[in-house]
């Protein structure tokens, strides 16, 4: 069984001769530490090109998978090789029970790796409206509130009902502005800019971990726009 030591921050690795560096995306705080039975996939950023190399060659079917992304790397070239790694798993013809998938993340307050799980999470292009339009609202249990998060920080809250009342937020106050909602059965919709950073995405899920929600859900599936 293979067991993953935490130690580093950055992740170095030579191919075709060439040293590759991997900038892993910093939370501030993370519940998982150390994941047993693992193996990795790495996807460089190339700045020259702007563009994203995957390495997948150690994967194994059977083992928790560690995504290691460059912080640097947009949604845009990120979700695309997410999804396709998710769907090699899927599709493998030997799996293991309860076998998951975690983003590596660089732990700020423990000097030291934390993961952040990712195996359910659905990734959807477009905005959740469009999604929610082709769905059968009368079998919804929920009601639904939006979260799109755009560039420069700024975030909007939207109730998708006859009001479409809008809260304009912020990181610092997103949590706070969700526990007002936080009044009757919502499903939560995330919704992300394809041009964030991974490391602005991680950020945001690792904060939305910390989410005191008692009657609302933050669903699975979340939306990539543009």
């Amino acid at each position: 069984m293979k067991h993953l030591f935490i130690f580093f921050i950055a992740i170095s690795i030579f191919s075709c001769g060439h040293e590759k560096i991997l900038q892993l995306p910093e939370i501030n705080h993370s519940e998982i530490t150390e994941i047993d039975d693992i193996s990795a996939a790495y996807l460089f950023y190339d700045a020259e090109k702007d563009s994203i190399e995957l390495n997948r060659k150690n994967l194994i079917s059977t083992t928790n998978w560690l995504v290691n992304v460059d912080k640097r790397l947009t949604l845009k070239l990120v979700i695309p090789q997410i999804k396709f790694l998710q769907n090699k798993k899927k599709n493998a013809s030997h799996i293991k029970e309860g076998a998951k998938n975690y983003y590596t993340c660089n732990d700020t307050s423990r000097k030291n790796l934390g993961f952040i799980e990712f195996t359910e999470t659905i990734y959807q292009d477009g905005p959740s409206g469009i999604y929610l339009s082709k769905q059968d609202n009368s079998k919804l249990a929920y009601n639904t509130v939006s979260v799109r998060f755009n560039k420069n920080e700024a975030i909007s809250i939207i109730r998708i009902d006859s009001s479409m009342a809008t809260t304009q937020t912020n990181k610092a106050h997103l949590l706070s502005d969700l526990k007002k909602h936080d009044i009757t059965k919502n499903m939560i919709y995330l919704n992300f800019d394809e041009n964030l950073s991974f490391q602005e995405y991680i950020s945001y899920k690792s904060l939305l971990e910390n989410a005191d929600l008692k009657e609302s859900k933050i669903s699975n599936t979340e939306f990539i726009f543009n």
